[in-house]
């Protein structure tokens, strides 16, 4: 019996190779609900599991570079949420409408916020791009509700106190000054 035989055989490889076996065949299951998906597996004959795998090691591969992270972390945060807003803008139901419309808000106000702090960022968290994908898909999945989240606790605070600041000194001045 060979060395690679002996290894196959081993209870621990057996049972790690089931363990993924059922996360695969789990994927799998969650992933049938994709038209595009099924679509996909049905003209490549690759299985949807393994093509979303395999997508998602192209994606940690291309951050590792990081001239390519950029341009990935920004692919990633509008590609799926651009055709899925459209998708949502098609239904009758306003429940995707107001998903969408809260991510682009929170999207773009990361974004404004980036562009003032990019440089700092990159010196002090080399792997910045990769934290923002994972970020972003968090704001993305519906599961999670990242976006509702983000909105509701950081970013309406925020505009609620600016829009506050911006209304006080007019009230207080509201009576002409006796000079």
């Amino acid at each position: 019996m060979s060395a690679a035989q002996k290894v196959q055989q081993h209870p621990a490889f057996v049972q790690a190779q089931n363990k993924a076996n059922l996360y695969v065949n789990q994927l799998d299951k969650e992933l049938s609900k994709y038209p595009v998906l099924n679509n996909l597996e049905q003209r490549t004959q690759i299985p949807k599991a393994y093509a979303v795998i395999g997508g998602l090691v192209l994606l940690v591969f291309l951050h590792t570079f990081n001239a390519l992270a950029a341009p990935v972390s920004n692919l990633v945060g509008w590609g799926l949420p651009a055709y899925l807003s459209f998708k949502a803008i098609e239904t009758p139901s306003p429940h995707d409408d107001v998903q969408w419309l809260t991510y682009w808000a929170v999207f773009g106000f990361f974004n404004f916020l980036e562009s003032f702090a990019l440089r700092v960022l990159l010196y002090y968290l080399p792997w910045y791009f990769a934290f923002k994908s994972v970020f972003i898909v968090w704001l993305q999945l519906p599961a999670f509700r990242g976006a509702q989240i983000t909105y509701f606790n950081v970013i309406k605070p925020v505009l609620a106190n600016v829009s506050s600041a911006t209304r006080t000194p007019a009230t207080t001045n509201a009576e002409p000054s006796a000079e």
